[in-house]
């Protein structure tokens, strides 16, 4: 069965991704409890709020070393936003406070300009590589929904599956084997997001 474990440690737009998932068949629990987590095939991660807030969370609620283990195991797991950015190592927003540590680099801040920070609306992605699964039968420069002050960056360049310009370009998609990483809100990126969802669901 395609069960799909959406994990909720308080801060995530879950419903509505929950509700894009289902669309395309999958089952959907919606869940904190390990056990729970690791009996599905597939882990969602989200996240709306603060880096310290959100690793503080999960390591109150025991999720570091599940979600770790789950990875290890190579069950394809989807962060998306905040949920992306605690997959690496560290970030500008929390300075003393270890990230998930999944994949190797940190998360800093968009630079002082003219740009309004937080990223916020609409912008266009450019693939890196045609060969990410998320990104089948998406059209490069496609358009996807962005909130964000903060952005990853991958020691691995090679992980960077799709980037977005704003002042810099930086790493809008990750992919790194059963890893992937959404910088925007696929479940808010109308037709071009739900396709990803379902090319996740269809892994």
């Amino acid at each position: 069965m395609n069960s799909i474990a959406i994990i909720d440690y308080g801060m995530g737009n879950i419903h509505s991704v929950k509700k894009a998932l289902e669309l395309f068949g999958a089952k959907i629990k919606v869940s904190n409890n390990p056990k729970e987590i690791s009996s599905c095939r597939k882990l969602v991660l989200p996240g709306v709020g603060a880096f310290g807030d959100a690793m503080q969370e999960l390591e109150k609620q025991d999720l570091v070393d599940l979600i770790r283990d789950v990875v290890k195991n190579k069950k394809p797991f989807l962060g998306i936003c905040l949920g992306m950015q605690l997959l690496f190592e560290k970030s500008a927003e929390a300075d003393k406070c270890k990230g998930l540590g999944i994949i190797k680099g940190e998360v800093k801040k968009f630079p002082v300009s003219d740009l309004k920070v937080p990223h916020m609306g609409w912008n266009q992605l450019r693939q890196k590589s045609g060969e990410c699964p998320l990104l089948k039968n998406i059209p490069d420069n496609s358009f996807v929904y962005f909130c964000h002050s903060y952005y990853p960056d991958p020691a691995n360049k090679n992980a960077i599956a799709a980037v977005t310009d704003y002042g810099l370009d930086f790493a809008a998609m990750v992919w790194q084997d059963n890893i992937y990483g959404a910088q925007f809100h696929p479940e808010k990126s109308q037709g071009i997001g739900l396709q990803m969802l379902k090319n996740f669901v269809e892994l």
